[in-house]
């Protein structure tokens, strides 16, 4: 496997005598030079069985598969190992890179999958949970931090794109940065970034800095996904990888549904907030902000219990050891490996001999920037660029629909909750209304040329109200809280406003004569339309939950179907989804149909993360993996703007423009080759 440090060619170099070129000392006992690795090390029996009996001793089980016929666990790898000897001898060359790739892959089979995999499942599995959350936080918080925060429809879209913007460029950075410093290093300073100016969010007072600090969030969290899927395959065998990485995937899954319920418990809870006189306020939707950060906590704390990737971490020892010793080019005689002076080589020892700290920084960031951007630049190259471009259509194609489709169904759903709301709208057509003491509230009605004389609105609230072409006249307006209403064409004469939240901006086109304000509140959150609609949790909820089925389905296949088919079908099957939405003209029937196409697009999911994985070698992966990630997230920033724009003018074009691009995905996706039986490079 390509070294992710250096992406260069790994020598081998006897010890003694001859020269020669082949890796003849692996799995033939220790060498008298170094610690070879040993391939007749005792057999770790832990495949025999389910993952679940880690722990056991099985020494002293009998095989319960001895006087059935059937073969070993131990007997299946070893005569996996002997037929790609076999076809190493008959290959006409065979590239050092190759003969690495496989001697790793030996190596991790006769490691295992046990406790160390599981453990670093959980703590990766963390990391993409909160990945998960950040993709939720905004809108959950959005009804109320909007009247906080006195934010415009403007401000609102602003601020909800800035955090796929964020997660877009932190996937680009992270994932080209892990190739190059190493995954756990990355990951442990982007969970980091996330979690301060998740912090930092929780407290900002003003749009700016709130938008500013959700961004750097965004940043920060847009590396968990590139890196937690290169980190953990590279400590799973071949023959465990599809399913294992697919089980990850569960974890996004997770992060939606702690999202929805810590928003459905925590948001309302108005009592939960405290305040600091008029300028610092914190109420119960901050909370909800510091509590979808434990995700990200847990998982930084527990990565500092967990090593770098194999190769990241052997190579990194060995190089900076002798290189302090002045010996560069000292063989690594722990698996015979080699690691010639290049590039990088270079680049730390310039650093060392630059005078003052701050340029040995800017040397060492230009450097490192060179060469990501380089790395960046050979995913075009003759081996790469077809599974390059393969899977950047693929997964623009899959974010576009995926992304677009989850702002398009609660917005539809709101957008028919709406109509039939106004459907139920009261009508008073010339109604004429004289010393009358309104003490009770009005709610969706629209009253037209109507007159109003000597009339008092006293400790009432007022929701979605329009007057319109109306008289008032000698009234007396006190302790008015009001939500979407207006005054369209009105008189309004000798009338008084105390303690009213009636500023002149609800009186569109209205004639003031005589009229004055007294005491009248100020600030946005006087708003008292419904702040915590259960629809956008339940949705959210149901939605994250569909995609359990997936997940199991495309785990326990993943290797028996094959990774192509579960992409190619997974995405036709959704076009069809999409297209069954022109016969949805139900609540129940869009959110039945949001359940299917999130439990299918969850196993084409699943199949590309783990494909993009496959196809790349270890140099590169990270890089590609961000740089396909941050494509994703572009996706997602023109599918949820343009199918958000069309809610409630028609649904056509989002239909459409889903069902075509799944499909173009799809196609394209059975174009992909196998890899169930590929090495990791």
């Amino acid at each position: 496997m390509a070294d992710p440090y250096h992406n260069n060619a790994y020598h081998h170099q006897q010890q003694g005598g001859g020269g020669g070129d082949a890796y003849g000392t692996y799995g033939e006992g220790g060498g008298q030079d170094g610690y070879a690795y040993q391939g007749d090390y005792p057999a770790q029996e832990e495949d025999a069985a389910s993952d679940a009996t880690e722990g056991h001793d099985e020494e002293d089980q009998m095989y319960e598969g001895e006087y059935q016929g059937i073969p070993h666990p131990d007997e299946v790898k070893a005569a996996q190992r002997v037929a790609r000897a076999k076809s190493k001898t008959t290959a006409s060359a065979v590239s050092e890179l190759e003969e690495l790739s496989e001697q790793y892959e030996d190596i991790m089979q006769d490691c295992g999958h046990g406790r160390f995999q599981w453990t670093l499942f959980m703590v990766l599995g963390l990391a993409l949970m909160a990945d998960g959350v950040e993709c939720f936080v905004v809108a959950f918080v959005l009804p109320s931090a909007e009247k906080d925060l006195c934010l415009s429809n403007a401000e609102k879209g602003t601020l909800g794109l800035t955090v796929f913007l964020g997660m877009m460029v932190g996937a680009f950075v992270w994932g080209g940065l892990a190739d190059k410093v190493g995954r756990r290093r990355c990951l442990i300073v982007a969970l980091a970034i996330n979690c301060v100016f998740a912090f930092l969010s929780s407290f900002a007072q003003g749009y700016g800095f709130f938008l500013f600090f959700r961004l750097f969030s965004g940043i920060g969290i847009g590396g968990s996904v590139p890196i937690v899927y290169t980190y953990f395959s590279e400590f799973l065998q071949m023959d465990k990888r599809g399913e294992h990485l697919s089980w990850l995937c569960m974890f996004w899954m997770v992060g939606g549904i702690y999202a929805s319920f810590t928003a459905w418990g925590i948001i309302p809870r108005y009592g939960w907030g405290f305040s600091m006189g008029s300028e610092f306020q914190f109420h119960s939707w901050r909370v909800f902000v510091l509590v979808a950060a434990l995700p990200a906590i847990t998982s930084l704390l527990g990565l500092m219990f967990m090593p770098e990737s194999p190769r990241f971490l052997l190579e990194r020892v060995h190089d900076t050891n002798w290189r302090a010793k002045g010996q560069p080019e000292k063989v690594f005689t722990v698996t015979h490996i080699k690691t010639p002076k290049t590039a990088e080589d270079e680049f730390i020892e310039i650093q060392s001999a630059t005078g003052t700290a701050i340029q040995r920084w800017a040397l060492r960031s230009a450097t490192l920037s060179k060469l990501v951007l380089k790395n960046v630049a050979s995913l075009l190259s003759a081996e790469l660029r077809f599974a390059t471009l393969f899977l950047a259509i693929i997964w623009f194609c899959m974010a576009f629909s995926y992304y677009g489709l989850s702002v398009w169904f609660p917005d539809m759903i709101k957008h028919l909750q709406n109509e039939e709301y106004e459907a139920r709208v009261k009508v008073f057509h010339r109604e004429r209304v004289e010393q009358f003491r309104f003490n009770f509230s009005l709610e969706n009605q629209f009253h037209k040329e109507g007159e109003y004389i000597r009339d008092e609105f006293i400790s009432i609230e007022i929701k979605s109200v329009t007057f319109e072409d109306s008289l008032f006249e000698d009234c007396y307006f006190k302790d008015i809280r009001s939500s979407n209403t207006v005054f369209r064409n009105c008189t309004i004469r000798s009338t008084e406003f105390i303690n009213t939240d009636l500023w002149e901006d609800k009186f569109i086109n209205c004639k003031l004569e005589n009229v004055s304000w007294h005491e009248n509140k100020h600030g946005c959150h006087l708003d008292v339309s419904e702040e915590n609609d259960v629809l956008i949790y339940l949705v959210s909820f149901l939605g994250s939950l569909a995609v359990l089925p997936g997940n199991i389905v495309s785990a326990l296949f993943m290797e028996k179907v094959g990774r192509v088919k579960i992409i190619g079908g997974s995405m036709l099957v959704s076009a069809g989804c999409t297209f069954l939405l022109f016969l949805s003209f139900s609540q129940a029937a869009i959110i039945a149909l949001q359940c299917l196409f999130c439990g299918v697009s969850a196993a084409a999911w699943n199949g590309i993360e783990v494909v993009t994985v496959e196809l790349f070698p270890a140099s590169k992966r990270a890089t590609a993996f961000g740089l396909l990630n941050a494509m994703c997230k572009l996706a997602a920033i023109l599918g949820s703007s343009i199918f958000a724009s069309f809610v409630g003018v028609t649904r056509a074009v989002p239909i459409l423009l889903s069902f075509t691009a799944l499909i173009a995905g799809g196609l394209v996706a059975l174009k992909l080759p196998d890899t169930r039986e590929k090495i990791l490079q």
